[in-house]
């Protein structure tokens, strides 16, 4: 089961007095933040045999565009069914690079208890492509021709298409996910900017009044998989600052639905980038 790393895809700096004030167009300043959403099941999306869903996100998120971008995310979550309940338990730290030139992750899972399953690798871009030199599950180096995002690169990307009115943004990405070897073609679809305040408290802010926000929705289709449907579809509203509410993670067969239910900015250092 796909994780939800935040809104920054996963997830997402400089957060200070200044950080809180509309940024240029060609330039995006994400906010670091602890941030908690807790998770059930979309009642609205009928499930194949997902009868019941509760679960918790819980990321940290520090770093700037000078120093680079540090992530650490839980995400636990119960399913219910026939068979009766199971827990998947998935971790990722990773470090991604200012000018996401490399990235750095490891990702634990595990489900019912079983041991966990550990990916942990580096991808480098090069002039063409990227390569990825894996640790675990074993090590071995991957190579890709083609460019690819990583995960706080396309975010920005995805805040910069929102601020510009489009509608539509396409973007090759590579974030460590399952093996470490897959890569995704994403497709984000922008709506227009909200202007109702926002329903989770936590967000019910005067900081968060004066920032931009949006409804997007990301598709991500595997690379080389032949499948004209997306393997998962996370929604959420956006703010400018990366910080992300109402998100909703659709696998297919289920959906979940998450609520911030916590939201600590934290302190921010001076970065020109």
């Amino acid at each position: 089961m796909k994780t939800y790393r935040g809104g920054i895809a996963g997830l997402a700096v400089m957060a200070a007095a200044g950080a809180w004030a509309q940024s240029p167009t060609d330039r995006v300043v994400l906010v670091p933040h602890r941030a908690v959403y807790d998770l059930v099941l979309d009642d609205g999306k009928p499930s194949r045999d997902i009868t019941t869903a509760r679960g918790r996100i819980a990321f940290d998120f520090s770093g700037d565009a000078c120093d680079g971008y540090a992530l650490s995310f839980r995400q636990v979550t119960e399913l219910t069914s026939e068979g009766g309940p199971r827990v998947i338990d998935a971790r990722t730290t990773s470090f991604e690079e200012g000018d996401a030139k490399s990235y750095r992750f490891k990702t634990e899972s595990s489900a019912a208890g079983a041991p966990a399953d550990i990916v942990d690798g580096t991808a480098k871009k090069g002039e063409a492509g990227y390569e990825v030199s894996l640790r675990a599950p074993k090590a071995e180096m991957h190579r890709e021709a083609s460019a690819a995002m990583f995960p706080n690169e396309q975010m920005k990307a995805v805040i910069k298409a929102a601020r510009a009115g489009q509608n539509t943004f396409n973007v090759r990405l590579y974030d460590g996910a399952n093996s470490g070897k897959d890569v995704y073609d994403t497709l984000s679809v922008i709506g227009r900017k909200i202007a109702t305040p926002a329903t989770e408290a936590p967000l019910r802010k005067p900081e968060f009044e004066k920032l931009a926000r949006w409804p997007v929705t990301i598709s991500y289709f595997k690379v080389g998989s032949g499948e004209s449907t997306p393997a998962y579809t996370v929604s959420f509203e956006l703010y400018e600052n990366g910080v992300t509410g109402a998100i909703r993670l659709d696998y297919g067969s289920f959906a979940l639905r998450g609520t911030l239910t916590r939201l600590d900015l934290l302190p921010a250092t001076e970065c020109a980038k």
